[in-house]
């Protein structure tokens, strides 16, 4: 019997294919879950978490967050899978949108560098004299980091076409029709990211308001004092 936390090694058959796959949790200390275990089966089947069907001792397993012991699943078990392997096409339109999902990420990542840095200034942790250049630098990095993340969905919308959401209301439904229709992991995958980069976008819009409303308010007291 495996320790709690170690990794479960289980035996995948789909149609006439074995696999062996060894499933570690990806949380430190945590136990392998379902969730671990359908990442790491799409990973050697090319079926999508989305549309796996695994069937263990003649049920389905269904509650990805749970971990495998729970679910009865030990070492040497035999699980089977059941469902549909993305075409090559599909496939390629996939690996676009993961490389933008890192891109997505790595912007995030500016978002809350700017995020922070304002904070700090508001808590008063920059000299006054310092602060109505430092916020000038901040609106540009917003505003630039609110291009780039506008970018981004014009690279989503130009897969496979889509009129995604480009335009003057960013929030308006996602259209994905134009993806084919035998492209479901795509359309789903598709619109999550577009959903995230509307957050990223609100937020960069919220930011950007503050820093504005904080190098008035620094602007008046400067005023005020000149006087």
């Amino acid at each position: 019997m495996a320790a709690p936390g170690a990794p479960v090694t289980v035996t995948v058959t789909y149609s006439n294919e074995k696999h062996s796959i060894q499933v570690a949790s990806q949380q430190e200390d945590g136990e392998p879950t379902l969730q671990d275990m359908a990442v790491l089966i799409e990973q050697v089947t090319g079926v999508p978490v989305p549309f796996q069907k695994l069937i263990y001792k003649g049920k389905s397993l269904k509650e990805l967050e749970q971990p495998l012991s729970a679910l009865g699943v030990k070492n040497g078990c035999k699980v089977m899978l059941i469902g549909k392997r993305n075409s090559p096409e599909e496939e390629a339109e996939l690996k676009k949108l993961k490389d933008l999902e890192k891109s997505v990420e790595q912007i995030a990542n500016k978002l809350e560098e700017v995020n922070k840095e304002f904070t700090s200034i508001q808590k008063g942790f920059l000299a006054k004299d310092l602060q109505v250049e430092a916020l000038k630098q901040l609106d540009k990095r917003i505003k630039g980091t609110a291009e780039q993340f506008m970018k981004i969905l014009e690279q989503i919308d130009a897969i496979i076409g889509g009129n995604t959401c480009i335009g003057q209301n960013l929030f308006q439904k996602v259209q994905p029709e134009n993806l084919p229709e035998n492209f479901s992991d795509c359309k789903l995958k598709k619109k999550g990211l577009v959903k995230r980069v509307q957050v990223f976008l609100a937020q960069c819009d919220t930011i950007e308001g503050n820093i504005g409303q904080e190098m008035d308010k620094l602007q008046s007291k400067n005023l005020a004092l000149a006087e």
